[in-house]
């Protein structure tokens, strides 16, 4: 793998929520020149959500680098960053379904997990990765209702749907890998909500990995740290942008396509024995 772009000084920054690639100054690194495969997914057929920019675009690519053929799951008003994640694929010689899917109701999920099958003829890899955050600087006085039911419905209930309606059709060699955070772990006040999310999601891949164990599927998670993807300059005001990730021990935020590697490693038989775990890659921040 090549040296990624690093990145030390975030400049302020502020867009709409959901967030664009485009806008973002400086552009993250998912992978497109920087990776390198070495054919660890051949033959693989991987269900990726939130595979539109950020984590999930940076997977995609990898994996379709790796020898993966690919779905992605994504919001519909995502269209662009879709068309941009199926360009790169296609590009390296991958093949990348793009599946639009609002995954907050149960019958969304359903229709996500048949479309996939449907396109891939199976699926082998289901990655987890769609997640809504908005930071209130007011704490659980300022976090609304709606709120509070759109980040759970995107993070906990989809994750739960999704599997449930993908489980009886994965096979021995499986592997679900769920996208958790660091802030599970060191719950930051303006994410209060979200934070809760991804406490539930490790709770979660831990008893899914004990029930499918005897099956030969695997589940893992993967909790990032701070990376530089849309969420961040569309959910936090410029200030909060300004110096992003500087914190770490590492001292810079991290590159997409740098979670993207854990998220390969995880999918592949290389990992053959690795279930139940969370791996983080948080530039030095623990999760434990």
């Amino acid at each position: 793998m090549a040296t990624h772009a690093r990145l030390e000084n975030v400049p302020a920054q502020q867009q709409q929520w959901p967030g664009r690639t485009a806008d973002m100054d400086p552009q993250p690194d998912h992978g497109e020149t920087s990776y390198t495969g070495r054919g660890r997914l051949e033959g693989k057929r991987a269900l990726i959500t939130g595979g539109d920019s950020g984590i999930g675009r940076a997977t995609a690519i990898a994996y379709a680098k790796e020898g993966a053929e690919v779905a992605i799951g994504y919001l519909p008003e995502e269209q662009e960053d879709a068309e941009s994640t199926r360009a790169v694929v296609e590009d390296a010689g991958g093949r990348c379904v793009l599946l639009p899917t609002d995954q907050r109701t149960e019958e969304a999920n359903n229709e996500l997990a048949a479309a996939a099958l449907d396109a891939l003829g199976g699926i082998d890899v289901l990655v987890n990765n769609a997640a809504y955050q908005m930071a209130r600087p007011g704490g659980i006085v300022d976090i609304p209702s709606d709120q509070l039911r759109r980040v759970f419905e995107t993070n906990v209930f989809a994750t739960f749907w999704l599997t449930k309606a993908l489980v009886p059709h994965l096979k021995a060699g499986a592997s679900i890998i769920i996208t958790t955070s660091i802030q599970a772990y060191s719950p930051s006040e303006q994410l209060l909500d979200y934070a809760a999310t991804k406490s539930a999601l490790n709770n979660f891949m831990v008893n899914l990995a004990s029930e499918l164990g005897p099956r030969g599927i695997r589940v893992n998670a993967v909790a990032p740290g701070p990376i530089w993807t849309p969420l961040i300059p569309s959910t936090f005001d410029e200030d909060k942008v300004a110096g992003f990730g500087s914190d770490t021990p590492l001292g810079r935020p991290g590159q997409p396509i740098e979670v993207a590697a854990a998220l390969v490693f995880l999918a592949c038989d290389d990992a053959s024995y690795v279930s139940g775990t969370v791996l983080g890659v948080t530039g030095g921040k623990s999760v434990f």
